[in-house]
């Protein structure tokens, strides 16, 4: 997978190896690489985000009983 290879570089290259971080933490980082290696605006991928969010936020709540 390179996604996951470009976060082992970018891993070593920082000191900071996020295999033992929190999978939250490394989605994160995943997602913070993928809007900047496309280039991607700060307002479209606020937006994006928060549309996410809510999707995420509304199957939560149809999942719990």
């Amino acid at each position: 997978m390179p996604e996951k290879e470009e976060r082992e570089e970018t891993e070593e290259k920082a000191g900071h190896p996020l295999e033992d971080a929190p999978e939250h933490v490394q989605l994160a980082v995943d997602l913070i690489m993928l809007f900047e290696s496309n280039n991607i605006n700060t307002d479209t991928a606020i937006k994006a985000l928060e549309i996410v969010q809510n999707d995420l936020i509304y199957k939560q709540k149809k999942a719990q009983p």
